[in-house]
């Protein structure tokens, strides 16, 4: 599709959302809800003290006018617009729940129906508009005490004009979290809302339908986001559950669905309790991870294989996480990073090693930054990422540099020996470029406390050999340099020791790791950023860089991460804040 087909695409998309929110505008309104509704999202209570504050914080951007409604500040981008007419917010003030919090709520609200109620706006999408219809209905009762009998009436006819502008429109949002979004507000609506009950059962259909469609045999989805797998996972929890408080029952897909992504969340959840950071993800909002697994009733362990393409390794209080497979193609490529073998670790409730993170919040720079393989915690070769999905550049010190095509041959094998188990891992991004392959080697003993990495990049083939050659005769016989990025997060405390053969890691519980290597190359302790939604700017932190050149055929540098020291304020971490929670 062209530039100038895609823009008029986008325009007629836009045009047929007014038009159908308009036309529903006119229709006749719910009259109450059938039953009481109860609140299941979950907000924080920090966020809606800054909202009572006029401390307006989302999308990245901060805007402070303690005068002014919502509605009236000016949204510096549109993501900032889009959280706006979202109304996620509204869990915010719902948790902080005390009478500020309701009267900014309810004046909010009532502004955004005299100014959007007509279909005007941004917001009438089908996926702010499910999200938003969640949230209405989830605090219709925080909503509504003590308001006038015609405040009431205004809100069923803004609410049943908006479900019948799903029951249209569902099918225009986006394959994945938007049309779940969509859906699961439809189901919600037509459950809760007299007068609105015809639009249940095609929307149930439709739902199974995605599930079918969307959710693999692995759990995963075709982003590979582990956060956006979450935010779908928590919906179709929502959707089975007011389902069944409904007297119905889930469509079989449906709930083999949730089925299915339990156990893959479940791996991709580190020891402290949240998410593994890939393709775009964050951590997710604390404790959001286990609520879900908890409500869901599904008790399955983690995957034994790959989950979502992603391995993982857990002894004692000590979890790594991989990327093992090739970045999303196609239209889930959107926000895919070039993270091919990269790793997290996490000891107890410490985040130790991580990636960057996604950096679309502070703006394109920023986003083309984070997705880069320099990013991860992974091996970057001859000055390239590992997969073609962005810009080069340099940005706050971070570098992205041009990119190879996508890895095509992901390969991966476990392993395990007397007191370790671990897996050997390879991709053939840089095989089109150079000839070498790069092969990565973790293994973690049975207590949690050492971790033995190795990372070989290697010509196997005669003609990867014959492609190698050529390449260190254009770079005149100097080598092919290569870098291993092991990013830490912010809390961890480094310091190269003598000699730069090892750097001491300090985390905030009082645990010491030790990082050591053994091979060609050098060991430096540089800047690096992490890269968290919600936050101004990004957080300035250390990363271990093994640099060195290839010059034969095989390369290989070993590396071990171990723990030094369990200090009483490490125990008294674990006592104070408790167990992670489900496993």
């Amino acid at each position: 599709m062209s530039k100038h087909q895609d823009v008029f695409s986008r325009r007629r998309v836009r045009w047929a959302n007014r038009w159908h929110a308009r036309r529903a505008a006119r229709a006749q309104p719910a009259t109450g809800f059938v039953s009481q509704p109860e609140p299941r999202t979950i907000g924080a209570f920090a966020r809606g003290k800054q909202l009572v504050a006029g401390n307006f914080l989302f999308a990245g951007h901060h805007v402070a006018d303690p005068d002014a409604s919502i509605w009236q500040i000016a949204a510096p981008t549109p993501e900032f617009a889009e959280e706006l007419q979202g109304f996620a917010w509204l869990d915010d003030l719902a948790s902080l729940g005390d009478y500020e919090a309701r009267i900014r709520a309810q004046a909010w609200l009532a502004e955004w129906i005299d100014l959007y109620g007509g279909g005007k706006g941004p917001g009438w999408t089908p996926d702010l508009t499910g999200r938003r219809l969640i949230r209405w209905i989830n605090h219709a009762l925080f909503l509504m005490r003590g308001q006038e009998q015609g405040d009431s009436f205004d809100l069923f006819r803004s609410l049943g004009q908006q479900t019948i502008f799903l029951s249209k429109r569902w099918h225009a949002a986006s394959p994945g979290l938007p049309r779940f979004e969509a859906l699961t507000g439809l189901i919600y609506a037509g459950l809760s809302l007299i007068g609105m009950e015809e639009h249940v059962e095609p929307a149930m259909q439709a739902l199974a339908r995605e599930c079918a469609d969307q959710i693999d045999e692995q759990g995963g989805i075709p982003t590979r986001n582990p956060e956006e797998l979450l935010e779908v996972f928590t919906l179709l929890n929502w959707a089975a559950m007011a389902l069944s408080e409904g007297g119905r029952m889930a469509a079989s897909d449906h709930l083999a669905a949730i089925e299915r992504i339990a156990p893959t969340l479940r791996a991709l959840r580190h020891s402290d309790g949240g998410l593994a950071r890939f393709h775009g993800g964050g951590r997710g909002l604390e404790g959001r991870l286990d609520h879900a697994l908890a409500i869901s009733g599904v008790r399955a362990t983690a995957n034994l294989g790959l989950s979502m393409g992603y391995a993982r390794l857990s002894a004692g209080r000590t979890s790594i996480i991989m990327d093992a497979a090739s970045p999303p193609t196609g239209p889930a490529s959107a926000n895919a990073h070039a993270s091919t073998l990269a790793i997290e670790v996490t000891s107890g409730r410490r985040p130790l090693l991580v990636n960057c993170g996604s950096g679309a919040q502070f703006g394109e720079d920023w986003r083309k930054a984070g997705r880069a393989t320099p990013s991860h915690s992974t091996l970057q070769l001859a000055g390239l990422s590992s997969a073609r999905i962005a810009a080069p550049g340099k940005v706050g010190g971070v570098e992205h540099t041009p990119l190879v095509e996508v890895p095509g041959d992901v390969r991966i094998q476990q392993v395990s020996d007397d007191g370790v188990s671990g897996f050997v891992a390879g991709h053939d991004g840089y095989v089109g470029v150079n000839g070498l392959t790069h092969i990565r080697r973790i293994e973690l003993t049975v207590d949690g406390r050492d971790i033995h990495g190795e990372d070989t990049v290697a010509a196997i083939s005669d003609e990867e050999q014959r492609h190698f050659d050529h390449a260190l005769d254009r770079a005149a016989l100097q080598g092919i340099p290569f870098k291993i990025h092991f990013h830490l997060h912010p809390d961890v405390d480094a310091e190269l020791d003598l000699g730069d053969t090892a750097v001491s890691l300090v985390l905030k519980s009082g645990e010491i790791w030790v990082f050591r290597y053994d091979g060609i190359g050098d060991l430096t302790l540089e800047s690096s950023v992490y890269l968290e939604k919600n936050r101004l700017k990004p957080r300035a932190t250390k990363q271990m860089v093994l640099s060195g050149v290839a010059m034969d055929y095989a390369t290989r540098i070993r590396w071990s991460l171990a723990k030094a020291q369990d200090t009483p304020s490490a125990i008294r971490d674990l006592e104070v804040e408790g167990p992670a929670g489900l496993r």
